[in-house]
């Protein structure tokens, strides 16, 4: 699978696997599918058993047409809601495993989904051919919403291995030091700890320290308050998150 480096503001290298063509459109399979069915139960209870044919017989044709568009709203938002509630993931992509996020390895904000899905208009029209030769000729599989929002769709399968994923071995006993930690998303934390065990296995004394003074800043945190050193430091972070979220193993 492609891999997208992204080197962030505070010049910190991040790696991930690019979710490929395949998955993406098996996902927008899935949610497809799980909007017609939704379409159906809904379009079933409103018209057989609250009958609101008749509620709506006799209106123009201009009220008809508004009153069908609010009721198609939630499928056609279907989209942004659920990649807005779900962190960059619908049903279909939690499915696949793969996920939206920022080109700075970041959660991508509401505004980010909202730029990606105004876009839909665009990559899915004249037979989705427009997102298809995107995702196609970019070898980040990109399509235009992705790239006019700074966004990615990447793959969130791992290794077997637990050095791969945010899960940490914690003892039952354990207290952790900084609950600030909840403040950040599964997503941080897996990006934590994949470039700290990448800098440790470097010994890349560098990017470790960019790590910590990142975490410090994003948790608003005095370094001067941490008797720890930074790998320590970041090694508690990652724990305490696992002790506070309860993925531990």
């Amino acid at each position: 699978m492609a891999q997208i480096d992204i080197n962030t503001s505070q010049n910190v290298n991040l790696s991930f696997t690019v979710a490929n063509l395949g998955e993406r459109l098996l996902a927008f399979i899935i949610d497809t599918v799980i909007k017609v069915i939704l379409g159906f139960i809904i379009a079933y209870i409103l018209f057989k058993f609250l009958r609101l044919d008749n509620f709506i017989k006799g209106w123009d044709q201009f009220s008809i047409m508004g009153f069908y568009a609010i009721i198609s709203s939630p499928f056609i938002l279907y989209p942004l809601i659920f990649e807005s509630l779900m962190e960059g993931q619908t049903p279909g992509k939690k499915v696949f495993k793969i996920k939206v996020v920022k080109v700075d390895g970041f959660q991508a904000s509401f505004s980010d989904y909202l730029i990606r899905w105004i876009f839909r208009l665009i990559d899915f029209g004249f037979f989705f051919i427009p997102g298809l030769i995107s995702m196609t000729v970019n070898k980040y599989n990109l399509r235009l919403g992705d790239i006019a929002s700074g966004t990615a769709v990447i793959s969130l399968k791992n290794d077997i291995n637990i050095s791969h994923t945010i899960l940490e071995k914690i003892d039952s006993d354990y207290i952790p030091t900084f609950p600030q930690v909840i403040s950040l998303t599964d997503n941080d934390v897996r990006i934590i700890k994949e470039n700290f065990v990448k800098a440790k296995n470097g010994q890349d004394r560098q990017i470790i320290t960019k790590l910590a003074n990142k975490i410090l800043e994003t948790l608003k945190l005095n370094r001067d308050d941490i008797p720890l050193t930074e790998s320590k430091f970041i090694d508690t972070i990652i724990k305490d998150y696992n002790f506070y979220t309860g993925k531990d193993v």
